[in-house]
């Protein structure tokens, strides 16, 4: 059987589109976990007709199809088993020429992040989604999990950026609706189905994508603030006064601000240590004359009101960089836990502050051998990212359902922007309700009968 199928496979793909399973041993699972890579095959299909084959294929035998994009998602959604065929769509990477008109673009699910949003700016235009992993990740898998990241709050999450998807279904059937304009109301939003579904349901192989110009001022500023009152009247403050243009803010509790601001920079650290909250915030806009005083002046406005106890603003691309790898940069967190366990949550704006110290409060009474609490996140979108680590794996289970018992009753959500994959499942209903929860049941039964697609995610 075994053979029989990676023949019939090797008939679609061709031999060097096709990696046996013991060859994929050698790989890790995917960025974040060193454990092997478990799957009868990688395949790699070169078109779209192509994927339809081997789904159709794998549907009609009984086989499972997972599949892979840059490998950088942080829940295990690309995990697979012995009997499981992986399904890279690296080679539909392909990337149209903007319109610049129509402000759209047509690209392939394999398209890397990054050299679409570089394709973009060498015509004056923007791609609203970007997120540290935008060198690896692929398109096709920022929509299969709805990625959002730093420029969220102005441009909108993954889903925001499509105007038309072309997906293949479990059994070959292929949907192309390639429509490169927003008002279309014939019926059914069916791509909405496929963004965030996390190959579940179908699997992306085209989209259009909405575009926008590229702004040609960049403002960056490093703040510190005396409490989070002071940070939401800030954020306020600058979406007002900037007209539009404020592209991030992104908030960071002091622990992880100071060891990395320190491990990073030393005594040339940009801001002294000592206060109760940090942001970084950042401004692009069209009026190169007034940008950078209009910023400036709104920085200084929230100073003299007290809101803001000290601030720097960038001088340079240079120092705007390090700002930014203050947000960035991991390395430090990684040396400091030797079990290091993330989560990726959102709460309403007005009880973050009470969440975070009531979480804290909870880690030390609860389980006092967590080393740390690092929080920080993406303020203007509701989104905070929470890493802990202990120094065993032994507790793993009880600092997750601590976490997650906490985030349900502030009635926030799970996953923000990471999905929920294998890692998450098992506590989607802390977010979903029962009728929600038996309707996603009731879409995968009916898209995927069989349970082709990444059997075991999600749901």
């Amino acid at each position: 059987m075994t053979s029989g199928i990676l023949s019939e496979l090797v008939a679609i793909v061709g031999e060097r589109h096709l990696v046996p399973g013991e060859t994929l041993r050698t790989r890790p699972l995917d960025f974040w976990t060193d454990d092997p890579t478990i799957a009868l095959a990688l395949v790699k299909p070169g078109s779209t007709a192509e994927v339809s084959a081997v789904l159709a294929l794998c549907d009609d035998r009984g086989i499972a199809v997972v599949a892979e994009g840059g490998r950088t998602n942080l829940n295990q959604g690309t995990r697979a088993d012995e009997t499981s065929l992986l399904l890279s769509l690296e080679r539909l990477n392909a990337i149209g020429v903007p319109d610049e008109g129509a402000l759209t673009i047509e690209a392939g699910a394999g398209a890397v992040v990054q050299t679409l949003q570089e394709r973009c700016a060498d015509r004056g235009l923007r791609f609203g989604l970007d997120f540290g992993a935008r060198g690896s990740a692929t398109l096709g898998g920022a929509l299969a999990t709805n990625a959002g990241g730093f420029q969220a709050m102005r441009y909108g999450v993954a889903r925001d950026q499509v105007l038309g998807l072309e997906c293949v279904l479990a059994d070959g059937t292929v949907l192309r609706h390639l429509s490169p304009y927003a008002k279309d109301n014939t019926g059914y939003d069916l791509k909405q189905l496929f963004i965030g579904s996390e190959g579940t349901l179908g699997i992306i192989t085209r989209a259009v994508l909405k575009l926008h110009p590229a702004p040609v001022t960049v403002n960056t500023a490093l703040l510190a603030f005396p409490d989070f009152d002071c940070v939401t009247r800030t954020l306020g403050r600058l979406r007002r006064g900037l007209h539009g243009t404020l592209s991030s803010f992104e908030i960071m509790w002091p622990a992880f601000f100071e060891l990395n601001a320190a491990t990073l920079f030393g005594a040339r650290r940009p801001l002294p240590p000592g206060a109760a909250l940090y942001a970084l915030c950042e401004a692009e806009g069209f009026e190169p004359d007034g940008d950078g005083a209009l910023f400036e002046a709104l920085v200084g406005a929230a100073l003299e009101a007290g809101d803001v106890g000290d601030a720097v603003i960038a001088q340079s691309s240079r120092q705007r960089d390090e700002f930014w790898r203050i947000r960035e940069d991991f390395e430090a967190e990684q040396a400091l836990f030797p079990v290091l366990i993330d989560f990726d949550i959102s709460l309403p704006l007005a009880r973050m502050d009470a969440f975070v110290g009531e979480l804290d409060a909870a880690l030390r009474r609860e389980i006092p051998d967590v080393i740390a609490l690092h929080v920080l996140g993406h303020l203007g979108d509701g989104n905070l990212h929470l890493t802990t680590g202990l120094p065993t794996t032994e507790r793993r289970g009880a600092l997750k359902a601590l976490v997650y018992g906490l985030v349900a009753r502030y009635r926030g959500s799970i996953s923000a922007e990471h999905g929920i994959g294998l890692l998450k499942r098992d506590y989607l209903h802390h977010s979903r309700e029962p009728a929600e929860i038996a309707t996603m049941r009731r879409l995968k039964a009916a898209l995927d009968p069989r349970g082709t697609l990444n059997p075991g995610k999600v749901i």
